[in-house]
C-alpha cells in the first residue's frame, strides 16, 4: 500500500514519504534503532519488537538477513504508511 498523506490534497504540502526522505536522507531502510528514537523513545527494542509480532503495532520489520542477529530496520514507505494511519485515526478521534 502506498503512503498517502490526507495532506495530499493540498499539493503544495509534502507528503509524509517527502518529509521522512528529508529527515533520514536517500535511505529505502531505515535503521530500527532511529526509528525508536525517533518515534517510540519509551519502548525498548525488545518491547516494541514484542507489541508488532502481537498485532497491536502494524508497522513490519525487515531484517537484513537471515540471521537472528543481523540488523533491523523499518522501509521508509511502511514507516510513513504506518504514521499516515496514526494521524488519521487521530483525526477520526477529534471529530
Amino acid at each position: 500500500m502506498k503512503a498517502r498523506s490526507s495532506r495530499m490534497n493540498d499539493p503544495s504540502e509534502p507528503t509524509t514519504v517527502a518529509l521522512l526522505r528529508e529527515q533520514y536522507g536517500p535511505r529505502v531502510i531505515i535503521p530500527l534503532d532511529r526509528v525508536m528514537e525517533d518515534y517510540f523513545p519509551g519502548l525498548s527494542q525488545e518491547h516494541l519488537l514484542r507489541r508488532i509480532g502481537e498485532g497491536k503495532l502494524n508497522l513490519p520489520v525487515v531484517r537484513i538477513d537471515a540471521s537472528q542477529k543481523s540488523a533491523k530496520g523499518v522501509a521508509l514507505v511502511d514507516l510513513a504508511t504506518y504514521l499516515d494511519r496514526r494521524i488519521e485515526a487521530a483525526r477520526k478521534e477529534c471529530r
